[in-house]
């Protein structure tokens, strides 16, 4: 089955659609870019720039995808974006491919919801089953684990990490990196605890949800060091993997910092 292009579409000649691939009304697609099998584009969405498109994502009306970043410093390096696959990227989403200081790439995983108006900027790093909300901007050299959910109308500060499963609550500001399984809020947002309703979906099972409330405790209840509580954990937990992967996180370079709870719980 070939690809099925609108007559009012534009496809410029050198660019490739994989079998299947459905391009509807009034759309445009550049010359470098790459459109994996079994593809829809609705209508009237832009596709520019060295993108790859995986198999089976949708790209609904208006979408803006891998026009040039927006960062003054972007001199038309030959950078790229490259998008996974059975993505859902819905009405007016924006993604940018990266920038000489992010190794040109911006990359984001299969499985993944972008909803409306929400933005995807130079070289982040997107990983699979990521939910980003309405209106929800995340901005350049952010990377964000698996099964994350950014809320509606939140913005995420440039080099901020998101962990694993964290959960962003809606209208919130995350400057600073939040571990795996946290939950955060708020204008200037603090960790208010673990995503429990995430934790319940990917399958963890009460016993694994009961260890993860003292991990946490330790963490930041105890009124030690941070390094000390993280050693503590490391000790008491290393057969749980959940929390192995918060210490992993933790230790990991950050340009931001971590995200506490509200008070600077951890020392």
């Amino acid at each position: 089955m070939t690809a099925e292009v609108h007559p009012t579409s534009i496809v410029e000649d050198s660019a490739e659609l994989g079998e299947g691939v459905r391009i509807g009304p009034y759309c445009v697609i550049g010359p470098e870019v790459r459109i994996g099998a079994g593809c829809v584009l609705a209508s009237h969405v832009a596709v520019a720039g060295r993108t790859v498109i995986g198999p089976r994502t949708r790209i609904y009306p208006f979408a803006s995808i891998g026009h040039p970043p927006q960062d003054l410093k972007y001199a038309g390096e030959p950078s790229t974006l490259e998008i996974g696959a059975d993505n859902i990227i819905r009405e007016h989403v924006t993604m940018n491919p990266g920038t000489a200081a992010g190794g040109l790439r911006t990359v984001v995983g299969d499985g993944n919801l972008f909803m409306v108006g929400s933005h995807v900027a130079h070289d982040c790093r997107i990983a699979d089953g990521v939910v980003v909300a309405n209106g929800a901007q995340i901005g350049g050299h952010v990377a964000i684990g698996d099964g994350a959910v950014v809320g509606g109308v939140s913005a995420v500060h440039q080099f901020v990490r998101i962990g694993a499963c964290a959960m962003i609550g809606g209208m919130s500001c995350v400057v600073q990196d939040v571990i795996p399984f946290g939950m955060v809020f708020g204008d200037r947002a603090a960790l208010r605890g673990l995503n429990w309703v995430g934790l319940k979906r990917r399958g963890a099972e009460s016993g694994t949800r009961a260890r993860l409330r003292r991990v946490y405790g330790l963490l930041f209840d105890g009124g030690r060091r941070f390094s000390d509580s993280l050693d503590l954990v490391e000790e008491t937990y290393r057969d749980l993997d959940e929390a192995m992967r918060i210490v992993a996180f933790a230790r990991a370079p950050s340009d931001r910092g971590l995200c506490r709870p509200p008070g600077g719980g951890g020392g």
